[in-house]
């Protein structure tokens, strides 16, 4: 029974830690947008925007538009 004066206050100091560590974590953003990077890695269609890139681009849309089908 004595061992629950040790065990209360031990339990309620973990758990304002815990309460002290999320709270910290909200506040810097830890939990802003998990789902967006993941999808703006597959959405990516900026490649012929890459100054490098427009003319590779241009080059694949002469070719595919001098193909006789």
């Amino acid at each position: 029974m004595e061992i629950l004066f040790l065990l209360i206050p031990l339990a309620i100091g973990l758990m304002a830690v815990a309460v002290v560590f999320f709270l910290w974590t909200v506040k810097s953003g830890q939990y802003d947008d998990l789902e967006g990077p993941a999808h703006r890695i597959l959405m990516d269609d900026d490649d012929p925007l890459i100054p490098g890139n427009r003319r590779a681009a241009a080059r694949e849309r002469g070719k595919a538009g001098d193909s006789e089908d």
